[in-house]
């Protein structure tokens, strides 16, 4: 009989995603593991494979489909020999279309017009648009035009005629909504530009349940539009979630380089060749701050740990992720068990991590979980910064450059190699002097490289 093939959830927090690609059509023959197609989540593209044998009878949302929930029918499986009948399509199919964006089809074309016919509620936030044909305006005071300075402003650059509105605003007043959703190039009184460049357009924001909408201050044409990926949303959502809700703290602490850099240097240059004269490991700073932040939480296992409603979870291990920026957004692989590994494994793990997230090839156990990660900026020459905590982790430290800095040793003004490292801790797990003591053993196996190896 014939069966569903639903949208799989490829991540605990995966709600929706985008088909990226279709490796079947129509009419061919799968069998248990065949590769169906490619799925697009919030932080990577996986392979979606098939569980049950059989033939592809119909594939219901077509691929570059985005916003598809997690459950609804993608395809239909059919078992061999079968046909496909009317009542095997699922009375879902309008609200599946409806779910997918338009974009997908070509400006103008007839599909993304169809589609929305089939769908009128995932137009409904449109369906009540302000009046644009002129219409009598209330007036307080004589002929008074009343009317928003961010309405007039917005009236000014779209050339739209405040006087064949009617505002929903208190008392009739024009308000920024009623000017957006009014049609441009209508002529306008010359009383009305005075009025709108006059400035104090800001003013209109005032008193708004979000924040403005970055269109509403810009002209037509003097800016690209980049519509969001499914990256970029979910970053937005998380981070802003965790800005909002976790309780941050920022320790700074600096940290003398000099030791660790000949440490480096020795160890690059004892590195095993290949026929192909290739190292077996390149070292870099980052590769000894992640094992010193493995090893240092394993000393302070309550800088080890993460929030829930009910309990502070403490960690067995150090696992520590590694932010990677990618051209979508960021991304942050995780080093299991990192007090375990030395240093030329970490480094070679780090690579491929970083490697995979750039090609979007990581699977949900390498970035999900952690209590703790490394954001490094020191490539690109910053000096100190701050980072969001990735929940459900509680601490995150911003690695900034190694610099020569003039210090003081006993007494005397030399040259050092310096790096700042800034920590960010969640409050409800980490109190200040917790984070402190961390700090400084973090410090000590920084300035003391062979430390970690005791």
């Amino acid at each position: 009989m014939a069966t569903n093939i639903l949208m799989p959830a490829l991540s605990p927090t995966m709600e929706e995603g985008k088909l990226a690609r279709w490796l079947v059509k129509e009419g061919d023959t799968v069998k248990s593991g065949t590769i169906l197609a490619e799925i697009e989540t919030d932080k990577a593209t996986m392979e979606f494979e098939a569980v049950d044998e059989g033939r592809i009878g119909k594939i219901l949302v077509p691929e570059g489909s985005e916003g598809v929930k997690v459950n609804a029918p993608i395809a239909i499986l059919l078992d061999e020999g079968e046909k496909l009948g009317a009542m095997d399509i699922p009375a879902a199919m309008k609200d599946i279309k409806a779910a997918v964006k338009s974009e997908i089809a070509p400006p103008g074309a007839g599909g993304a017009q169809s589609t929305k016919a089939e769908a009128p509620k995932a137009e409904a936030p449109k369906a009540a648009p302000a009046p644009s044909a002129p219409a009598a305006h209330p007036a307080g005071e004589g002929n008074r035009l009343f009317a928003s300075p961010l309405a007039r402003r917005i009236a000014a650059q779209k050339g739209v005629d405040l006087a064949a509105l009617a505002g929903s605003g208190p008392r009739g007043r024009i308000v920024a909504h009623d000017v957006e959703h009014a049609q441009p190039g209508l002529p306008r009184p010359a009383a009305a530009a005075p009025a709108a460049a006059s400035g104090g357009g800001a003013q209109g924001t005032t008193g708004f349940a979000a924040l403005p909408d970055a269109k509403l201050f810009y002209k037509v044409g003097e800016y690209e539009e980049i519509p969001h990926d499914s990256m970029r949303k979910a970053i937005a959502k998380r981070l802003t979630a965790a800005k909002a809700l976790i309780p941050h703290y920022y320790l700074t602490i600096d940290c003398n380089l000099t030791s660790l850099m000949a440490t480096r240097e020795a160890l690059n240059s004892a590195a095993p060749k290949n026929k192909e004269k290739q190292p077996a490991y390149k070292l870099s700073v980052n590769d000894f701050v992640v094992k010193a932040s493995a090893m240092a939480l394993i000393r302070h296992p309550d800088v080890n740990a993460s929030w829930t409603d009910t309990a502070i979870l403490r960690h067995k291990h150090a696992d520590v992720g590694i932010a990677v920026a990618i051209p979508s957004g960021l991304i942050t692989p995780i080093v299991f068990a990192a007090e375990t590994k030395g240093l030329a494994q970490i480094s070679n793990e780090v690579k491929e991590l970083a490697g995979k997230a750039k090609d979007k090839k990581l699977k949900p156990n390498e970035y999900e979980g952690g209590g703790f990660s490394v954001s490094n900026l020191g490539m690109f020459g910053v000096k100190e910064f701050t980072s969001i905590i990735n929940p459900p982790q509680s601490c995150i430290i911003a690695v900034g450059a190694g610099e020569e800095r003039a210090i003081v040793v006993n007494g005397k003004i030399e040259v050092a190699t310096m790096m700042s490292v800034t920590m960010s801790c969640d409050h409800r797990v980490v109190d200040g002097a917790t984070g402190a003591k961390f700090l400084q053993t973090f410090k000590q196996f920084i300035e003391e490289p062979a430390s970690m190896l005791l």
